[in-house]
């Protein structure tokens, strides 16, 4: 038998030919049940106020209109928390951002639910809201307590330390902008049951909150899940609120109720990624290495916790990105302001942690005027020595040197550092910059618990495969890679394992789809309820064809050894007829993890991801404007299941990073109204910002020193940080304007005003060329 193997090849995307057909079936594309009714929410006007009273009587005599609810009609709990409570399904006489929802309305359509909802009478007292970080840190208001995570004698080194510097750098929020906006539809059965169809990251939360909102047994509510127009974090606790109001009315008037909100309401009513406040103190010698370091992150949380104190965490944890800090520590204050409660975003606090230290090191190499690349190598860690990291894990897998040194070379970037260095010597007003940026994440969920996932595989007689498991699909190409897992164990070809929608009714108590663990727990799992069967099988198959049990291999569709064999498919057969079981479910939970979040102490990672990125900018000194001219990237995805699927995940990782640190601009007006809620006015990268030399590559050496899945790494959120090059690339070009060291104070997202700006602090402090005057531009 020959074996031919699914993994390690690079297969396209199981939906790819419905999402571009536009055959995809999303949850709006479903067929109506009869009697449908559409939900709308009210939401407040204001972004810190008390409700006085409530007059609802025109909304409920409005035409079409089958019912309205407050949170006095909410039979169980007002709450959709996820992990603290303080997220109200319906505002209860406060109101604490602009967008939050006081009432919802179900209607015979959306644009009757949506005139309804205009006819609210509402009285408020408006309250004087706070809005920003700094208010907040003046305020001393916080959504959880502040955390210190700390090694070694910070202040001590700092002390000691030959040079030291200090500063801040703010870094802007990011809205999701998933494809598909957040919708769900909930479909009354008997015995007061409930089927919530949702876009959601979290089917077990959305089960549960849908229960507790519903006052029913988890038993009584499934939630299904096919698939998701993108999610990015932005469904993992998001979605329910949008789930449990569509379930609330379905439960009220007993018919369908779908949910679904368009696009301004979701950008104002849904959390973002959290923006920060990063001040840093620093130590450190006329080498660039760090003695000492303390770092002070204000992380902008919102009106509650939901799930920031997990995401403030992980911006610590990631303090360090690839570089080793003997003496450090890190305060952490989780700021609470009047506006929506931000939420899980790719990376998870992670990327926030990064450009913090990224920041550093790049002020310490333009300091010493050193280039930023060798400092950074500097400060890398080690192998057998400076390998514990601030929470005193030690750090067993690194392979950034190599990595980043594999880069450099491949992509030229001594040469094309000359080159860009010649560049601006020779243009005026025309200057490009470089840089090179790596990535170390840690992969698994902090929360210890939550790294565990469930899979159910059922074998049929005729040979064919169905599969389940706890994995949510947002296109990140999950089903696939475990599909691809069962046939690979089966020995069969992917066209015979059908994917089947995430559901609770067969999967309970799942985690969510998130921290890049997907593959890792659901694969896992799934290779345990395939081996399950495949010995049950091989038992069956050795006995039919008189050969040693332990003999049997499964290959190309065929069960056999010494020259005997049978289709997968007749052995299937014959062990339906034996009474063996040809289902099983699979478990799985990661090993070796364990912290302390009284200490911040332990080993909160199973493991690390790898990789780096080289950006080449040009800024057009006069406008602020720039383009990304190239990239070079090369990351670690261990021995990758399905190339074709891991380079896509770090293209548009890539991109994303990019965006939030250039394009995507959030601003909020001095009322706590986000003005930024549409296309129109917050821009996420487009097809022109691509560069014309966009290289990326997986490293060839990679392979997971840890028994995960096939020695593959996860790859969902490590390359949206590679977009952090971009940043830097952006400062090296802004440095040129001056005397190629210096940049003035650049916050994230770096849009073409802030950039201008840099410039122009530059141009006043005399050592960059003026800009012309219209006449004198005119005339050249």
């Amino acid at each position: 038998m020959k074996a031919i193997s699914t993994i390690g090849v690079s297969i396209p995307h199981d939906s790819a030919p419905k999402h571009v057909s536009g055959r995809a079936v999303y949850i709006d594309d479903m067929p109506e049940p009869p009697g449908l009714l559409h939900a709308f929410l009210g939401l407040s006007p204001h972004a810190h106020a008390r409700i006085r009273s409530i007059d609802l009587s025109a909304v409920i005599a409005a035409p079409g209109v089958a019912a309205v609810m407050t949170a006095k009609d909410i039979p169980g709990v007002n709450d959709v928390g996820p992990a603290f409570l303080g997220d109200p399904i319906f505002a209860d006489g406060l109101v604490e951002y602009h967008g939050q929802s006081i009432f919802a309305v179900a209607a015979s359509s959306m644009a009757l639910a949506r005139e309804a909802a205009s006819k609210a009478v509402i009285e408020y007292e408006i309250l004087q809201p706070i809005l920003t970080i700094d208010e907040a840190l003046t305020a001393q208001t916080f959504v959880l307590p502040t955390q210190v995570m700390q090694r070694g004698d910070a202040d001590a080194a700092l002390t000691k330390a030959p040079l030291r510097l200090s500063g801040r750098i703010d870094v802007g929020g990011q809205e999701h902008f998933y494809l598909e906006g957040q919708v769900a539809m909930a479909i009354p059965g008997e015995d007061g049951d409930m089927l919530v169809h949702s876009s959601t990251q979290h089917p077990t939360e959305v089960q549960h909150l849908v229960a507790r909102a519903l006052k029913l047994s988890d038993h009584s509510v499934v939630c299904e899940t096919r698939r998701m127009g993108g999610g990015f974090g932005g469904k993992e606790s998001q979605a329910s609120l949008i789930a449990v109001a569509a379930a609330l009315l379905a439960q009220r008037t007993g018919r369908p109720v779908k949910h679904r909100l368009d696009r301004d309401d979701d950008m104002i009513l849904t959390g973002k990624r959290h923006h920060c406040r990063i001040d840093y103190d620093v130590g450190f010698d006329k080498d660039g290495r760090i003695q000492g370091i303390t770092f002070m992150h204000a992380i902008g949380c919102g009106y509650s916790p939901d799930l920031s104190g997990a995401i403030a965490d992980r911006a610590m944890f990631h303090a360090d990105n690839a570089y080793y800090l003997d003496h450090v520590r890190i305060v952490s204050h989780r700021c609470k302001t009047n506006t929506v409660s931000n939420t899980a975003f790719r990376g998870f606090g992670g990327p926030q942690g990064m450009v913090g230290i990224e920041h550093v090191v790049d002020e310490i190499a333009r300091h010493l005027h050193i280039d930023p690349l060798t400092v950074r190598k500097r400060n890398f860690y080690g192998k057998r020595d400076r390998n514990i990291t601030p929470y005193h894990m030690t750090v067993e897998d690194n392979v950034i040197a190599e990595l980043v040194a594999e880069l450099e070379r491949e992509a030229g970037y001594a040469a094309r550092r000359k080159e860009v260095t010649a560049f601006n010597a020779a243009n005026a007003w025309i200057k490009r910059g470089l840089a090179l940026t790596p990535v170390k994440f840690g992969i698994s969920f902090t929360l210890t618990h939550m790294n565990q996932a469930g899979a159910l595989v059922h074998v049929y007689t005729d040979g064919s495969v169905a599969l389940n498991h706890g994995g949510t699909e947002m296109g990140q190409g999950l089903y696939l890679k475990i599909a691809q897992i069962v046939a690979a164990e089966f020995g069969i070809g992917l066209d015979r394992v059908k994917i089947t929608a995430t559901t609770t009714a067969k999967v309970p108590n799942t985690s969510p789809t998130a921290a890049s663990s997907g593959t890792d727990l659901n694969g896992k799992a799934a290779q345990v309820a395939a081996r399950a069967i495949k010995q049950r099988m091989a038992t069956v198959a050795a006995t039919a064809l008189g050969v040693p049990a332990s003999s049997i291999v499964f290959a190309d569709g065929r069960i056999g050894a010494g020259g005997k064999e049978m289709t997968f498919g007749e052995v299937a057969k014959l062990a339906h007829r034996a009474r063996a079981s040809l289902s099983s479910t699979g478990y799985y939970s990661t090993p070796k993890i364990h912290y302390d979040t009284k200490t911040h102490q332990g080993r909160p990672f199973y493991y690390f991801a790898y990789g780096a990125a080289v950006s080449e900018v040009e800024v057009d000194t006069l406008t602020g404007e720039y383009r990304l001219r190239r990239v070079d990237i090369l990351h670690d995805a261990g021995q990758s299941l399905n190339p074709a699927i891991d380079l896509g995940q770090v293209e548009g990782g890539f991109v994303q990073g990019m965006g939030w640190l250039t394009t995507e601009e959030l601003w909020w007006d001095d009322k706590g109204h986000l003005r930024t809620h549409a296309p129109s006015t917050y821009k996420i990268p487009a097809c022109g910002d691509i560069p014309a030399a966009f290289n990326v590559s997986l490293f060839k050496a990679g392979r997971n020193k840890e028994d995960v899945i096939y020695r593959s790494k996860a790859v969902g959120e490590p390359p949206l940080m590679l977009g952090i090059a971009v940043f830097q690339a952006l400062r090296d070009a802004i440095a040129a304007c001056g005397d190629g060291w210096q940049v003035p104070r650049l916050d994230a997202p770096a849009t073409a005003e802030r950039v201008l700006m840099a410039i122009e602090t530059l141009r006043a402090r005399a050592v960059v060329p003026q800009a012309p005057t219209i006449s004198a531009r005119a005339a050249e």
